[in-house]
């Protein structure tokens, strides 16, 4: 199984500009992305970035990183370019976060072995189960429904299923809630796909774009992970990073 790892990188973000280059303990978050994923079971490792000071800090420490186009809408359409540029076959590209330090290689995996037991998986993604009340309704955190082959039915900022018949501080008791982890693995030719969607009704009403691809028929294939996961998104986790790293090495 060839599969390729693309880390789309922007500089822009309104909450914690220059995001990927952020600090966190000696090392910035873009490396520590990379060298995570570099653990996983991928034949190439890339930075897809729109800005040259990511693009040369990559090369820097001996990265690789293809620079892209500053007008693409989506990560998704970014990695599409890098792969472009790349120019190599692959079984499955997989999206990993610029912004999430802590992805662990066996979620990385895990995804990889979808495509392995069934070459016809057309997406793959993640998910978790939600512990608790705070993840449950928290709109940053993005729930799942899944059929019963493991598949993506919806999407979710709000909780789903509604429990008509339980008070919401009964709901994680009654259900096995599931959020979703933003991991994603595509086909090539798929990828190559979704990169000509316009954007959809149920996309625009979430902001989720995994929609556009449910709306428009194709099929998201799931794994589970229990590991735990960090975004880096504003100062404040940062905070929460340093935190984590702090207490990884007096543990080690």
């Amino acid at each position: 199984m060839n599969a390729i790892g693309i880390i789309p990188a922007r500089y822009a973000s309104t909450r914690l500009p220059g995001k990927p280059l952020t600090d966190l303990g000696g090392k910035t978050m873009i490396q520590r992305v990379v060298e995570q994923a570099r653990l996983a079971r991928l034949s190439r490792v890339v930075v897809a970035t729109d800005d040259e000071r990511i693009l040369t800090h990559v090369l820097d420490f001996g990265g690789e990183a293809f620079l892209t186009s500053p007008d693409h809408p989506s990560g998704t359409d970014r990695v599409f370019d890098a792969y472009c540029q790349l120019d190599v076959p692959a079984d499955c590209i997989i999206n990993i976060q610029g912004d999430e330090p802590f992805i662990q290689p066996q979620q990385i995996n895990a995804l990889i072995a979808l495509f392995e037991a069934d070459p016809r998986t057309q997406l793959a993604t993640l998910v978790k189960p939600v512990e608790t009340q705070e993840e449950l309704f928290s709109s940053h955190m993005p729930k799942v429904v899944l059929d019963a082959r493991g598949q993506a039915l919806y999407f979710s900022r709000h909780p789903l299923p509604y429990q008509r018949q339980f008070p919401q501080e009964q709901w994680l008791t009654q259900h096995r809630y599931l959020r979703h982890i933003g991991l994603y693995a595509y086909r090539p030719d798929i990828l190559a796909e979704l990169t000509r969607l316009p954007p959809s009704s149920l996309e625009l009403a979430e902001s989720l774009e995994q929609l556009r691809w449910l709306e428009n028929g194709y099929h998201i294939q799931t794994a589970e992970t229990t590991a735990a996961t960090l975004g880096i998104d504003t100062p404040e986790d940062v905070v929460r990073a340093l935190r984590l790293l702090a207490d990884s090495k007096q543990q080690a």
